[in-house]
């Protein structure tokens, strides 16, 4: 009984350990895609965090349909893919911003 609650902690743990790191990754991907389109200065973390996330999604989603892969883990080529679809994100929302 002991074991099988402690086993439940540690996934527990390890669940919110993967939130702090999609956290941290979506932060780094979306600091690093705002600097490529010179759109730094214009938003903060929370905004970092956000485009970053949705952006690994984006940039994942568009990554498998072409072949090239998909986002892993914390890694370099997932960090690439992230960032690509951080830029495309923050790229869509400078055309629509444009128009209106």
């Amino acid at each position: 009984m002991m074991g099988e609650k402690n086993r439940i902690w540690g996934k527990r743990g390890e669940k919110s350990m993967n939130i702090v790191l999609w956290i941290v990754f979506g932060a780094l991907s979306g600091w690093i895609a705002s600097m490529i389109m010179g759109k730094n200065h214009e938003m903060g973390i929370v905004a970092n965090i956000i485009v970053g996330i949705i952006g690994a999604a984006i940039g994942g989603f568009l990554a498998s349909l072409l072949g090239i892969g998909a986002i892993t883990g914390f890694n370099i080529g997932s960090l690439l893919i992230s960032i690509a679809g951080a830029s495309l994100l923050l790229f869509i929302i400078h055309m629509v911003k444009k128009k209106t």
